[in-house]
């Protein structure tokens, strides 16, 4: 029989066909198998508009047809013609009642394994990382409010930090946005969505996060959805970005407004920062002055900042460029950390040269593998500040820092001037940049620069956050910064890694920057 093939299911499924408005349909029900005897029949499951169905049909070895109907037994939907073994159905009713015709050389099992009514077709409640979240939502399902709730983080703060069977969860909070909250900062390393809790007045987005992580965040609600492009629309942001109202822990303190504070949090295992906050004796020596730059172009106030009446001929001296300087003044308070950490041994004199940036147009211009910039650096800027200070610079004792677009500018100058600048201190640096025009091939233009050179008398330092993810495929800065510290390690080259429980975040490089130093001058450091 079963040789006979699918052209003998055919002939009985005709059979069936021909007999269909004489036989009553044997009813199909949830969870009862039905056998169905050779050459098979009708099943009826009763059905209205809508209704969700699956099953399957058990027919051995035997080439198997099946096929739904609708209710007035015209064909609605093939299932099988001619497989054997197990064939599995899934349907949505059109109508009033479903057919199910089959048809085989033999006995037939079929078995109805869900029947979900249109009304009952409602996902269940999604699961939450956050075990308050979770109770909150059931509270809400049997009617409850959110005022306790609210009340509870309003005397602990925010954000919600818990343990649970999978680790550290954090969970960033808002209430009573009218259409959407965005998360500016925070583990993701994107802006993030905050999800709406129902129609309650609670918006929320939980992120498992290392026990170490330090970070600092605002959040944007009810940001305007406007008539522009990706990009204008994307720095809507900054309208409403501000602190978060139930954070206990403002940066910095003295901002002017709530859109000029950020909120923070820094967890138990977060590592120390050194310098940080300064002591109260902390009394650096400023000293300002105008650096016209022929090479650049333009001109720009420079900030040294010093410890009071040191020694330009000590030959523990540390020159130390900063990029991004109008930053490094306010957002760290560069100038007091270093005192301090030289007022408490950590660190020998620093002097630090601060570099603003003149605005982002400029900082994207000159920063990024800038040849120019890196000669002006050298041949310019360095005399001047050697000439002002009485000093003698010493390759080995100068250090370019930066963040961002200044860690790469740190790595970039330097390739260029290692004569001028002997270490590299680069705290997420932008390592994923290349030239316009310029394609990576499996490895990061700047790493490939230093592959393709002779090793240099530099030493590094290379700090990137946990959080610095790549986007839609394109590596971050952390995977960025680890294929260069494995190029330069592979070429010889004298490297620190550090990687930190945090984002893109001055919070983060404070922290970095004096720890950075720390490693490449301090007591316990190697020439």
């Amino acid at each position: 029989m079963v040789g006979r093939g699918i052209g003998a299911v055919l002939a009985l499924l005709a059979l069936t066909a021909s007999g269909m408005q004489a036989e009553t349909p044997a009813s199909l029900s949830l969870g009862t198998g039905v056998t169905v005897e050779a050459p098979g029949g009708l099943l009826r499951i009763d059905t209205r508009r809508g209704d969700y169905v699956a099953g399957r049909i058990e027919a051995g070895t035997l080439p198997l047809s099946a096929e739904l109907l609708g209710p007035d037994g015209s064909p609605f939907r093939l299932l099988t013609d001619g497989a054997t073994g197990t064939t599995d159905f899934r349907a949505v009713a059109e109508g009033e009642g479903l057919l199910l015709r089959i048809a085989a050389a033999g006995p037939m099992k079929v078995t109805l394994d869900m029947f979900v009514p249109v009304e009952a077709q409602v996902a269940p409640p999604t699961g939450h990382d956050s075990p308050r979240i979770s109770a909150l939502a059931e509270t809400l399902a049997a009617g409850g409010t959110t005022e306790a709730f609210w009340a509870g983080l309003t005397a602990e703060g925010t954000p919600l930090i818990e343990d649970t069977p999978k680790g550290k969860v954090m969970t960033f909070l808002w209430r009573g946005a009218k259409r959407n909250v965005r998360l500016f900062g925070g583990p993701a390393g994107d802006h993030v969505w905050l999800d709406r809790l129902g129609n309650s007045d609670v918006w929320f987005k939980s992120f498992p996060v290392p026990e170490d992580t330090r970070l600092s965040y605002q959040l944007a609600p009810d940001i305007p959805d406007l008539p522009a492009d990706a990009r204008t629309r994307r720095v809507a942001i900054l309208a409403t970005a501000q602190e978060d109202p139930l954070n206990r822990h403002p940066w910095p303190a003295d901002g002017p407004d709530r859109f000029n504070r950020n909120s923070t949090v820094t967890l138990p295992d977060a590592p120390a920062q050194p310098g940080t906050p300064p002591v109260a004796e902390a009394d650096p020596v400023p000293d300002r002055f105008t650096f016209a730059s022929p090479t650049l172009g333009n001109s720009r106030e420079i900030t040294l900042a010093m410890p009071r009446g040191f020694d330009p001929a000590d030959p523990r001296l540390v020159l130390a460029f900063l990029f991004d300087g109008e930053k490094m003044e306010r957002q760290i308070a560069v100038p007091a950390m270093l005192d301090t950490l030289t007022r408490q041994g950590d660190l020998p004199p620093v002097v630090a040269v601060l570099i603003p940036s003149l605005g982002s147009e400029t900082r994207s211009r000159e920063l990024p593998g800038n040849d120019a910039f890196a000669d002006a650096l050298a041949q310019e800027l360095l005399p001047q500040v050697a000439a002002r200070l009485g000093l003698h610079p010493d390759p080995a004792r100068t250090v370019l820092a930066g963040a961002s677009y200044g860690g790469l500018a740190s790595a970039t100058v330097a390739l260029r001037h290692p004569e001028a600048f002997g270490n590299v201190l680069s705290m997420s640096g932008s390592f994923w940049w290349a030239p316009e025009g310029v394609v990576a091939d499996g490895i990061p233009f700047v790493a490939a620069e230093f592959a393709a050179r002779e090793k240099l008398p530099v030493r590094f330092v290379l700090t990137a956050g946990r959080f610095e993810l790549g986007r839609d495929g394109t590596p971050g800065i952390l995977d960025t910064s680890r294929q260069l510290r494995d190029v330069l390690r592979i070429k010889g080259y004298p490297v620190i890694w550090r990687d930190y429980g945090g984002g893109h975040d001055w919070l983060v490089w404070r922290g970095a920057l004096a720890e950075g130093l720390i490693a490449l001058f301090g007591e316990e450091a190697q020439p």
